[in-house]
């Protein structure tokens, strides 16, 4: 089968290798329908991710059908129509049981697919433990509705889980790339009175007002003062920062009211610097990542329900034959691409 591989740091190739073989009772074989590439992989083509390991098939975004599975699953059956978690977690450790899945304590636990084992971007995927990383797919949800489900669109609804929003607050998230995106959608969910959206991409910005016409999408020479003409105590009641950079680390804390709760989603290529005096007495909390990937059921019972679309990101589909030119796409945020969907069987 076609696999695309991590090389070398600052290569990705498409390589022929065999198609994976159940290894353990808990494993799961998916024949992949579509994939999606995220920037955690490009992050690993940057050599940005020292976990990764050379020769691996890349990509943990992706739906399937189950070809097989060992006999100690129980959860999905060979036909299912699965989304794929990011995670690989075992459900028994101390984290695991307190909902705490990317610190799993198995060697495997955490993000391994397409890091530390062949992930999806590929005809086959082996899924370890898969009671818990698969969920099945309910009737009526296409392949593309469900496609972002098992990490981009699960790390927006943790975010938003674990950022305490409360109905009638001001919600501000810098980022509207993929999960700035999610994120937007699902902090939807808890009812805030309003949310605003930084994002220096002219283009983006407009894909947001079209996506989303109830968030307010700003630039971040505009953000300071947009945030402080719709908040009612000095800043945003909850900040979720997607963006990654140093610029929009500092703007997560300077916007953030009193005893707010920032929420840091991004993935960074280098330290950020907590100016303390500068944030003395604003009591802010912090929480970061990365995602657990626990409510993939939910979230697909949300997207059967109409309450969840995010089948508007996926701007452009290829061919896995055509990989290449999709990471150049993405990679280059090229013709408004958002979300690149791979047909893997194609």
């Amino acid at each position: 089968m076609l696999a695309y591989t991590y090389v070398e740091k600052g290569k990705f190739a498409l390589r022929e290798k065999a198609i994976p073989r159940l290894q353990d009772p808990q494993d799961a074989l998916v024949r992949v329908t579509l994939a999606s590439i995220c920037t955690s992989d490009l992050h690993i083509l940057h050599g940005s991710v020292p976990r990764a390991v050379p020769g691996v098939t890349v990509g943990h975004e992706m739906v399937g059908v189950v070809e097989a599975v060992g006999p100690q699953v129980t959860a999905v059956r060979p036909g299912d129509r699965v989304a794929v978690n990011v995670e690989t977690f075992c459900g028994r450790c101390f984290f695991c049981e307190h909902g705490y899945v990317n610190n799993c304590t198995d060697p495997n636990g955490g993000w391994a697919l397409g890091c530390r084992i062949d992930g999806g971007q590929a005809a086959f995927v082996r899924v370890p433990y898969a009671n818990q990383g698969l969920t099945r797919i309910p009737e009526g949800v296409s392949d593309r509705k469900a496609l972002l489900v098992g990490d981009v669109l699960a790390t927006g609804f943790w975010a938003a889980r674990i950022g305490e929003i409360h109905p009638g607050d001001t919600v501000l998230i810098l980022g509207a790339g993929p999960t700035g995106l999610c994120t937007l959608l699902c902090a939807l969910l808890h009812a805030p009175g309003r949310v605003i959206v930084c994002e220096k991409d002219p283009q983006r910005r407009a894909f947001v007002r079209a996506f989303a016409p109830q968030a307010l999408a700003v630039g971040p020479e505009e953000v300071v003062e947009a945030v402080r003409a719709n908040s009612a105590h000095g800043g945003a009641d909850a900040v979720f920062e997607v963006a990654g950079s140093p610029e929009s680390f500092r703007l997560a804390w300077l916007c953030a009211r009193p005893n707010a709760v920032v929420t840091i989603v991004a993935l960074y290529d280098a330290p950020q610097v907590l100016p303390l005096p500068d944030m003395y007495g604003k009591n802010l909390t912090f929480k970061t990542g990365g995602v657990d990937g626990c409510d993939c059921g939910e979230i697909l019972r949300r997207i059967a329900a109409g309450e969840l679309d995010t089948e508007p990101l996926l701007t452009h589909t290829y061919p896995l034959t055509r990989i290449e030119e999709a990471y150049a796409l993405f990679a280059a945020r090229r013709d408004g691409v958002i979300k690149v969907a791979v047909d893997c069987q194609a």
